[in-house]
């Protein structure tokens, strides 16, 4: 009989996120049993810990990194596999961390100067300069973001910190602020808001191609009151304003990422028409892709 080949199990999203997490935890764990172990009296150690409130805090810190207390990998979440709560402790801890080791080694730098504190780094095997990256890998792990990467043939959007999914068979739209549910609404009361003017050219690029992005969009603007004109100008020349250059980078920034909002216009909902589900900044490239896609998906449905 032929031989079957075993098959590895598939890896679960978000496992490698709590293995990153426990390691971390480990090794400051094991690097604060070792500086322990170093001093002459264990207890006399044990009594300046429980005394010391940033000690207590480190240990609160520790117990939560290494046992993670509800976290779960699944396939659903594969950005969230820590509860909200955990995931803020956890941010809120590793900040302050840094931010106490930063402290400690300027302020060792400071008094001891630069010689004392290379040497120091030498002796330690370079654990003042580990410490601190370590604390801010945990605040990097735990940013805010979305449940999810962009996936339009999974109808999947992710624009900034929300996360939307789209039921095409009963046409339910499920939104997500993190791991947070913010509520479940009809796909055909929902739309895109883009800004001055950007969602007709927006339904215009969707009829003909769908490849001309929202900031790319030049709309015509009023020269703002501030701006400066020319007193005079010779004859024959036309007069110029000139914009002040904050109110350019203004609209240049705004060009750049523009904010838009999803909207739910429910004629069902007394008193609750043209709600705003959320408004999100377009940051990067993929956040203004999926707000297209997301677009296109409404107006389909």
């Amino acid at each position: 009989m032929p031989r079957t080949r075993p098959t590895r199990a598939a890896t679960v999203p978000g496992a490698g996120t709590l293995f990153a997490l426990r390691a971390i935890g480990l090794v400051i764990l094991a690097r604060w049993l070792h500086s322990m172990g170093e001093m002459s009296h264990f207890l006399t150690a044990l009594e300046a810990m429980a005394s010391s409130p940033v000690a207590c805090l480190n240990i609160v810190f520790l117990f939560l990194l290494i046992v993670l207390p509800g976290a779960r990998a699944r396939v659903e979440r594969p950005f969230h596999p820590l509860p909200q709560w955990l995931r803020q402790a956890l941010r809120f801890f590793g900040l302050l961390g840094c931010l106490f080791a930063l402290w400690s080694i300027g302020a060792f730098v400071w008094f001891a100067g630069w010689r004392r504190a290379v040497h120091a780094v030498a002796e330690t095997n370079g654990w003042l300069v580990v410490a601190p990256a370590l604390y801010a890998a945990v605040v990097w792990i735990c940013r805010p973001r979305a449940l999810w990467r962009t996936n339009i043939a999974a109808r999947r959007f992710a624009l900034g910190r929300y996360a939307v999914s789209i039921d095409a068979a009963t046409r339910t739209t499920i939104v997500w602020l993190e791991s947070r549910k913010l509520g479940q609404y009809d796909a055909r009361e929902l739309s895109v808001r883009w800004p001055q003017g950007a969602q007709g050219q927006s339904a215009a690029s969707r009829a003909v191609a769908a490849t001309v992005a929202p900031d790319d969009i030049v709309t015509s603007t009023v020269v703002d009151a501030h701006a400066t004109v020319a007193p005079a100008a010779a004859p024959g020349t036309s007069l110029v304003p000139v914009v002040p250059a904050r109110t350019q980078t203004h609209t240049r920034t705004r060009e750049l990422r523009p904010k838009i909002e999803l909207l739910w216009d429910s004629p069902a909902a007394a008193g609750h028409n043209r709600q705003t589900v959320f408004r999100v900044r377009l940051a990067t490239v993929s956040d203004r892709e999926a707000a297209r896609a997301l677009d296109n998906a409404l107006s389909q449905a």
